[in-house]
């Protein structure tokens, strides 16, 4: 998605349900803050175990707030990186209207 294109229903239902946790928006604001890192890292300067992290990470790859790259370190270790993807979010009511019509799941009533 480019910054100015809306997203479609779904997108943007993704992306207010990944933003929708405490844990989620300081793992953005962490990695937005120090850059790419890697999940024990970024873990131990979170204070949460490496388990919970990774979902969280899950669900923030899956709506496209950030990306992940698998790399070696100089011993051999796989080490996966993970960083902010370069969105924008301009919520209005519009912007909720224009996405409402593309939307693919049901609604929770």
């Amino acid at each position: 998605m480019k910054e100015t294109d809306p997203p479609s229903g779904d997108r943007l239902l993704a992306m207010l349900a990944a933003l929708a946790s405490p844990h989620r928006l300081r793992i953005i604001a962490a990695l937005q803050a120090g850059g790419r890192n890697y999940i024990s890292q970024l873990a131990r300067e979170l204070g949460i175990s490496r388990p919970l992290l990774h979902l969280h990470l899950q669900k923030l790859e899956e709506a496209g707030l950030v990306t992940s790259r698998l790399e070696l370190s100089a011993d051999g270790k796989a080490l996966n990186y993970f960083e902010v993807a370069d969105f924008a979010l301009h919520l209005t009511p519009a912007a909720i209207s224009d996405a409402a019509p593309s939307l693919t799941t049901k609604s929770e009533t």
